[in-house]
């Protein structure tokens, strides 16, 4: 700043540049850690990004906290912890699409009337019984009723299915109790 050859106002708007420059790149580093840890914390390796790609307005976070209170100390819930670790956001865009399918399928059959303890119903809540079992942890018959209690005494649950077709969080239950009846 002391050469008499260089604007001291120019050199100054240089300085400024630079350091915008690098203050702009360390925020951005300091986000992508962020995010990773995020990630991490959730067992989810997905970005925000990707997780609202995949889950839409959900954001498995806000329910984290509630759902490891509940389950945390279950085997189901350890194993399902340590299957979903390893999923890509392919993975749960795959098993998004395959569990939207088995609640469409429930969901036509409410809107034809067929009684959710007929074989198609029941057939339908066994596909739903497999997806969990294949995807997450061993689910029970026993555990599959616990899971269609809960999706019509819990209103998030209810509000989920009552989102797709209304009746259906009582239909898809009463399809699992009949599924889990003939298995008996």
């Amino acid at each position: 700043m002391n050469d008499p050859d260089v604007d001291p106002q120019q050199h100054l708007r240089r300085q400024h540049d630079l350091l915008t420059a690098r203050i702009d790149k360390l925020q951005k580093m300091a986000a992508a850690v962020e995010n990773a840890m995020e990630a991490r914390r959730m067992n989810v390796r997905l970005t925000p990004e990707e997780k609202f790609e995949v889950f839409g307005d959900f954001d498995p976070d806000d329910h984290a906290a509630e759902v490891e209170e509940r389950w945390g100390h279950t085997d189901a819930y350890k194993e399902s912890v340590r299957r979903t670790a390893a999923y890509t956001k392919e993975d749960w865009k795959r098993l998004t699409t395959e569990l939207d399918a088995v609640h469409g399928k429930m969901a036509d059959l409410l809107a034809q009337g067929v009684p959710a303890d007929s074989a198609a119903p029941m057939d339908v809540a066994e596909e739903h019984r497999q997806f969990i079992c294949g995807a997450y942890y061993d689910c029970a018959y026993e555990m599959h009723s616990c899971l269609g209690e809960m999706y019509v005494s819990d209103e998030r649950f209810t509000a989920t299915y009552e989102a797709i077709r209304p009746g259906l969080a009582v239909y898809l239950r009463d399809a699992i109790l009949a599924n889990a009846a003939r298995h008996q």
